[in-house]
């Protein structure tokens, strides 16, 4: 289908995923971004990953509400906590209708993130779920979604971050892809989305 609103943002571009024992490459960035564009191939799909309180947690359990769905990380220092203070914010403003609406969010920087994540996603909206699994079963789940991401060192400090695409997907209530919002989407453009979509 075709996208909410374009998104020209992307950052890097390598063909390989972070991490020891990632079992599927990543296309590049560039092609990732043209086939989101564009619709070029199925967006989403069926997925299983371990929750923020270690629960195994599947697409099919949202069925029947609108899913937002958000690939980020906890360390990241701006766009991450930007976009979803926006998500929780245009939940907010929806009122009764947010239960309609299931927030997630995957992390791609699993190897730090899943003993932080419980504490992380409370500084949002009460109903998002937070959800990690192996470098494999993240980058699986990021490639279905044309997600990009890719680890970046920092060789004076040892420490690495993550470019990454930073794209708010909207999925329906059956599991289908809707379109997607590009970073820094503000909370009354998406308010203004979900409200279009809960009330088709």
């Amino acid at each position: 289908m075709n996208a909410l609103r374009p998104c020209a943002l992307l950052l890097a571009t390598l063909l390989i995923g972070a991490g020891a024992g990632v079992a599927e490459e990543q296309p590049s960035a560039a092609q990732m971004m043209d086939d989101l564009m564009y619709g070029r191939g199925p967006i989403g799909g069926p997925f299983t990953l371990t929750d923020h309180t270690g629960r195994l947690r599947s697409d099919s359990e949202f069925r029947g509400r609108l899913m937002i769905v958000y690939f980020g990380y906890t360390f990241c220092p701006d766009v991450c906590p930007t976009d979803l203070q926006a998500i929780t914010q245009a939940l907010h403003a929806l009122g009764p209708l947010a239960a309609e609406v299931q927030p997630i969010f995957i992390t791609i920087d699993p190897e730090r993130d899943t003993k932080v994540l419980a504490d992380y996603v409370s500084a949002f909206h009460p109903s998002l779920v937070g959800l990690t699994g192996s470098p494999a079963e993240i980058r699986k789940v990021a490639n279905s979604y044309k997600a990009f991401y890719t680890r970046v060192s920092d060789e004076r400090t040892g420490e690495y971050s993550i470019d990454h695409s930073g794209v708010i997907y909207l999925m329906g209530r059956n599991g289908e892809y809707l379109g997607f919002m590009p970073p820094q989407t503000g909370p009354e453009r998406l308010t203004d989305i979900l409200r279009t979509h809960l009330t088709k």
